[in-house]
């Protein structure tokens, strides 16, 4: 075998080698590749954490910044970039502000405006004194129905703000008294007021 042929011979055998080291190599890299992919983070990865944090502080620092939320009262928390903000805005105009700035910030996909402004802690606190007011109203009116005292007369009851008033006419004044007493006795009455029950005459 001469040097030229050992050359060759060389040559093929290294690019024989070379292309079954490739070969192994891609299949190696290819079994690597497989045995190290990785779904996207869920909620609970450290990355999603991690992110959720970030856009929390970023949420807040905008929304320190701004002056239409100088009045309000948020906090702030963000899974999976789902940001919800909760507490007091100062009017509703700030709570659509505080909406928006926090759907600006990169990373957030929605937002879950859960703010309250104090028209609508009113609203709510009406809509309570109202259902309390007819619950007294049918309470004391049953209360009444079922009293051998008021039975047979014509009562009417009105309830404001948890004071019961009472109209109508009664046997007595030791009537008016009874009827007041039972009343008084249900829950949620402040007050009774039987300046218009009359006794009849």
């Amino acid at each position: 075998m001469n040097i030229t042929s050992f050359g060759k011979t060389s040559l093929r055998n290294a690019l024989i080698v070379a292309g079954l080291v490739v070969g192994l190599g891609v299949g190696t890299a290819h079994a690597a590749s497989n045995d190290t992919y990785a779904p996207e983070a869920h909620s609970n990865g450290m990355g999603a954490a991690i992110s959720d944090t970030a856009i929390t502080a970023k949420v807040k620092t905008k929304l320190m910044g701004d002056k239409r939320l100088k009045k309000s009262d948020i906090s702030v928390t963000t899974t999976n970039g789902v940001v919800t903000l909760e507490g007091t805005a100062g009017n509703s105009k700030a709570k659509y502000a505080a909406g928006a700035l926090a759907k600006s910030v990169e990373g957030v996909k929605s937002v879950d405006n859960s703010l309250k402004t104090p028209a609508s802690s009113k609203a709510g606190a009406k809509t309570k004194r109202v259902v309390s007011d007819s619950w007294i109203t049918t309470k004391v009116k049953s209360e009444l129905l079922a009293d051998s005292v008021s039975k047979g007369f014509d009562v009417s009851v009105e309830t404001i703000h948890g004071v019961v008033v009472l109209k109508g006419t009664l046997a007595n004044q030791d009537a008016i008294d009874h009827v007041k007493d039972i009343a008084g006795k249900v829950d949620g009455v402040k007050s009774v007021n039987t300046s218009e029950l009359t006794v009849a005459g």
